[in-house]
Protein backbone atom coordinates (compact mmCIF):
# COMPACT_ATOMS: atom_id res chain seq x y z
CA UNK A 1 0.00 0.00 0.00
CA UNK A 2 0.98 3.82 -1.39
CA UNK A 3 -0.65 5.12 2.17
CA UNK A 4 -2.37 7.61 -0.02
CA UNK A 5 -5.86 8.44 1.97
CA UNK A 6 -7.46 8.90 -0.85
CA UNK A 7 -8.22 9.04 -4.72
CA UNK A 8 -9.64 11.80 -6.16
CA UNK A 9 -9.30 12.70 -9.73
CA UNK A 10 -9.02 16.41 -11.21
CA UNK A 11 -12.66 18.31 -11.31
CA UNK A 12 -13.00 18.13 -15.21
CA UNK A 13 -12.95 14.29 -14.68
CA UNK A 14 -15.13 14.27 -11.94
CA UNK A 15 -17.58 16.59 -13.74
CA UNK A 16 -17.30 14.09 -16.63
CA UNK A 17 -18.19 11.13 -14.15
CA UNK A 18 -21.41 12.75 -13.35
CA UNK A 19 -22.53 14.10 -16.57
CA UNK A 20 -21.78 10.71 -18.58
CA UNK A 21 -23.38 8.03 -15.48
CA UNK A 22 -26.76 7.14 -15.56
CA UNK A 23 -27.10 4.33 -13.34
CA UNK A 24 -25.14 4.17 -10.12
CA UNK A 25 -24.97 0.31 -8.32
CA UNK A 26 -25.01 1.14 -4.74
CA UNK A 27 -23.17 -1.55 -2.80
CA UNK A 28 -24.10 -1.95 0.56
CA UNK A 29 -27.28 0.46 0.32
CA UNK A 30 -29.76 0.04 3.02
CA UNK A 31 -33.32 0.79 3.43
CA UNK A 32 -32.70 2.49 7.06
CA UNK A 33 -32.72 6.45 6.13
CA UNK A 34 -30.60 6.93 9.02
CA UNK A 35 -27.61 5.44 6.87
CA UNK A 36 -25.32 7.41 5.05
CA UNK A 37 -25.88 4.87 2.29
CA UNK A 38 -29.31 5.53 2.16
CA UNK A 39 -28.76 9.13 2.33
CA UNK A 40 -26.03 9.26 -0.47
CA UNK A 41 -28.36 7.20 -2.87
CA UNK A 42 -31.23 8.88 -1.95
CA UNK A 43 -29.48 12.55 -2.86
CA UNK A 44 -28.39 11.17 -6.08
CA UNK A 45 -31.85 9.42 -7.12
CA UNK A 46 -33.43 13.04 -6.91
CA UNK A 47 -30.28 14.15 -8.91
CA UNK A 48 -31.39 12.04 -11.53
CA UNK A 49 -29.46 8.96 -11.58
CA UNK A 50 -30.89 5.76 -11.73
CA UNK A 51 -30.10 3.82 -8.05
CA UNK A 52 -29.30 0.26 -8.39
CA UNK A 53 -29.21 -1.32 -5.22
CA UNK A 54 -26.83 -4.34 -4.02
CA UNK A 55 -26.68 -6.07 -0.83
CA UNK A 56 -28.53 -9.64 -0.08
CA UNK A 57 -30.41 -8.08 2.99
CA UNK A 58 -32.53 -5.96 1.43
CA UNK A 59 -35.41 -6.86 -1.26
CA UNK A 60 -35.87 -3.24 -2.46
CA UNK A 61 -34.80 0.35 -1.53
CA UNK A 62 -35.63 3.66 -2.82
CA UNK A 63 -38.18 1.99 -5.41
CA UNK A 64 -35.82 -0.24 -7.26
CA UNK A 65 -35.31 -3.97 -6.88
CA UNK A 66 -32.20 -4.73 -4.32
CA UNK A 67 -29.70 -7.62 -6.02
CA UNK A 68 -27.48 -10.02 -4.00
CA UNK A 69 -24.40 -8.49 -5.49
CA UNK A 70 -23.20 -6.72 -8.64
CA UNK A 71 -22.77 -9.85 -10.51
CA UNK A 72 -27.09 -10.00 -10.53
CA UNK A 73 -27.77 -6.89 -11.80
CA UNK A 74 -29.78 -7.40 -15.17
CA UNK A 75 -28.62 -4.34 -16.17
CA UNK A 76 -25.65 -1.42 -17.69
CA UNK A 77 -23.81 0.13 -14.69
CA UNK A 78 -22.00 2.83 -15.25
CA UNK A 79 -20.46 3.43 -12.00
CA UNK A 80 -20.31 1.62 -9.24
CA UNK A 81 -20.72 3.66 -5.16
CA UNK A 82 -19.25 1.10 -2.48
CA UNK A 83 -20.54 1.85 1.33
CA UNK A 84 -18.70 -1.77 2.44
CA UNK A 85 -15.74 -1.69 4.78
CA UNK A 86 -12.40 -1.49 2.95
CA UNK A 87 -11.89 -5.41 3.11
CA UNK A 88 -14.14 -6.27 1.14
CA UNK A 89 -13.45 -3.40 -1.63
CA UNK A 90 -11.63 -5.67 -3.84
CA UNK A 91 -14.09 -8.24 -4.18
CA UNK A 92 -16.38 -5.67 -5.41
CA UNK A 93 -13.63 -4.22 -7.82
CA UNK A 94 -13.85 -7.00 -9.20
CA UNK A 95 -17.63 -7.42 -10.01
CA UNK A 96 -17.20 -4.10 -11.06
CA UNK A 97 -14.65 -5.07 -13.56
CA UNK A 98 -16.63 -7.74 -14.54
CA UNK A 99 -19.83 -6.05 -15.33
CA UNK A 100 -17.92 -3.30 -17.55
CA UNK A 101 -18.81 -0.23 -15.54
CA UNK A 102 -16.55 2.35 -15.79
CA UNK A 103 -16.12 4.07 -12.16
CA UNK A 104 -15.24 2.49 -8.82
CA UNK A 105 -16.28 4.88 -6.24
CA UNK A 106 -15.17 4.34 -2.52
CA UNK A 107 -16.75 5.89 -0.30
CA UNK A 108 -15.58 8.35 2.64
CA UNK A 109 -13.56 6.09 5.49
CA UNK A 110 -13.02 3.05 2.63
CA UNK A 111 -9.46 2.96 1.50
CA UNK A 112 -7.87 -0.23 -0.22
CA UNK A 113 -5.08 -0.01 -2.68
CA UNK A 114 -5.86 -2.98 -3.72
CA UNK A 115 -9.44 -3.00 -5.06
CA UNK A 116 -7.63 0.50 -6.64
CA UNK A 117 -5.36 -1.28 -8.05
CA UNK A 118 -7.60 -3.90 -9.59
CA UNK A 119 -10.24 -1.33 -11.12
CA UNK A 120 -7.53 0.96 -12.41
CA UNK A 121 -5.84 -2.00 -13.94
CA UNK A 122 -9.14 -2.65 -15.89
CA UNK A 123 -9.49 0.62 -16.73
CA UNK A 124 -11.62 1.97 -14.45
CA UNK A 125 -11.79 5.53 -12.97
CA UNK A 126 -11.41 5.38 -9.25
CA UNK A 127 -12.60 7.60 -6.62
CA UNK A 128 -11.44 6.42 -3.10
CA UNK A 129 -12.22 7.92 0.13
CA UNK A 130 -14.40 10.75 -0.72
CA UNK A 131 -18.26 11.03 -0.78
CA UNK A 132 -20.15 11.22 -3.94
CA UNK A 133 -22.98 12.93 -2.91
CA UNK A 134 -20.64 16.10 -1.36
CA UNK A 135 -18.71 15.97 -4.40
CA UNK A 136 -21.47 16.07 -6.79
CA UNK A 137 -22.89 19.61 -4.72
CA UNK A 138 -19.56 20.81 -4.47
CA UNK A 139 -19.25 20.71 -8.20
CA UNK A 140 -23.26 21.64 -8.50
CA UNK A 141 -23.28 18.94 -10.94
CA UNK A 142 -26.63 18.50 -12.05
CA UNK A 143 -27.55 17.63 -15.60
Amino acid sequence: MSGRDAARPEDADLLSIFRDARTLAVVGLSSDEGRHSHEVASYLQRHGYRIIPVNPNETDVLGEKAYPSLLDVPVPVDAVDVFRRPEYAPDVARDAVAVGAKVLWLQVGIVNEEAARIAEEAGLTVVMGVCMMSEHRRMNADR
